[in-house]
């Protein structure tokens, strides 16, 4: 039986691969401390739950409009007005199953064979996934730890030619934590200027996510913009809700009755019960946030000062998300062989660098959203088998 071409060049999320190894050695009755998953640890707050449950118990069990209930787009835009300033019509807001589709949609509407997409790398691996699916050439853009893992405006820049469609950042940065400081998006933005056929795709799934008192760099800061600017953002990692699936992004006007229609072409309409409990998340109590961010530098503290005590290992301090991303490559090992060693023999699981890209065979991702205790534990045991 013969399938589409295409899906062979379908990548996949590497993280879920080594939570299956990490299963099976747990059936197998061995102790596993899983800093592998990107995920929080904490639980939905109550009142978010309490909303999705009344929601269900009231009747929302039918289909809504395919980009959303107006009422949770009006909280969207609404948010997006409390934290950055803008306005942003409810009708240019898109809600999704979580932030894939977001990608996938951006991706699909930009790219075809002979054209270009620019990515970060290392990066969330469904974007080169997507783009090579798609049949446009995936041309990385390489982030480094000699610069905290931020981009060099002019190296990006030289990147696009006439053939390029898309550029995609991401911001704060998985796997990395990087924080791309917005001086260096004034620059970008700036030069953006020449390139007026060039669409930007501003992943900022991390926006709540950022230490030591600073400011999100969001896009939304940048009108000029906005007749090509995509903005991916939602309730995944702010809320403690990546099982619910709920996303929402923000599409130049042009294009949102087209993504609409793959909306409508793929998976329909988000769940009712769960855009009312959407709402209650953006237009509740956000007490909630500051002890999990809290939480998040008391560990993010903990795991860079206990892996720069390991020698052979150095490691950035992140300035968002709930990552570190060090280089392990002083201990002689590669970073795919450090993250084996790390799980058969310390049961410490972790994601090894190439599953962000070719370029990070040196480095491994560690998440710490667990708990403080655990992250000790696990240095503990790492350093045990070095």
């Amino acid at each position: 039986m013969k399938i589409a071409e295409n899906l062979s060049r379908l990548g996949t999320e590497s993280a879920f691969v080594v939570l299956a190894k990490a299963k099976k050695l747990e059936a197998e009755g061995k102790e596993i401390i899983n800093l592998g998953i990107g995920q929080p640890d904490f639980r939905t707050p109550q009142h978010i739950v309490d909303a999705g449950k009344k929601a269900l118990e009231d009747g929302h069990h039918g289909y809504t409009a395919a980009n959303g209930t107006l009422e949770l787009r009006g909280s969207v835009s609404s948010y997006i007005k409390r934290m950055y300033g803008a306005s942003v019509d409810p009708s240019r807001i898109l809600i999704t199953p979580g932030g894939k589709p977001t990608i996938y949609f951006a991706v699909m509407l930009f790219g075809e064979p002979g054209a270009e997409i620019i990515y970060p790398e290392p990066g969330f691996p469904i974007y080169e996934s997507m783009i090579n699916y798609s049949g446009a050439k995936a041309v990385p853009m390489y982030l480094s730890d000699k610069n905290n893992f931020s981009f060099n405006c002019k190296e990006v820049l030289s990147l696009i030619n006439k053939k390029t469609r898309l550029l995609i950042l991401n911001n704060p940065q998985n796997p990395t934590g990087g924080l791309i400081p917005k001086e260096q998006i004034d620059e970008l933005v700036e030069g953006l200027k020449q390139y007026p056929h060039v669409a930007i795709l501003s992943d900022e799934i991390y926006s709540r996510q950022i230490y030591d008192n600073k400011k999100m760099p969001s896009f939304f800061y940048y009108p000029e913009l906005y007749d090509r600017l995509i903005v991916l953002d939602g309730w995944s990692k702010t809320y403690a809700m990546t099982g619910w699936r709920l996303g929402w992004s923000v599409w130049p006007e042009q294009f949102i009755e087209l993504v609409t229609r793959m909306a409508i072409n793929s998976y329909s309409c988000v769940s009712a019960a769960n855009q009312v409990a959407a709402m209650a998340a953006l237009d509740g109590p956000h007490d909630f946030l500051d002890d999990m961010m809290e939480k998040f530098n008391k560990r993010r503290k903990l795991i860079v000062e206990g892996l720069n005590s390991i020698k052979g290992i150095t490691c950035n301090n992140p300035g968002g998300a709930f990552y570190v991303f060090p280089n392990v490559s002083g201990t002689g090992l590669s970073g795919s062989q450090f993250a084996d060693k790390c799980l058969y023999e310390a049961g410490v699981a972790i994601v090894p660098g190439t599953s962000f890209g070719k370029s990070a065979n040196d480095f491994v991702r560690f998440s710490f959203a667990n708990s403080y205790e655990n992250i000790e534990k696990a240095l503990e045991k790492i350093k045990k088998i070095l």
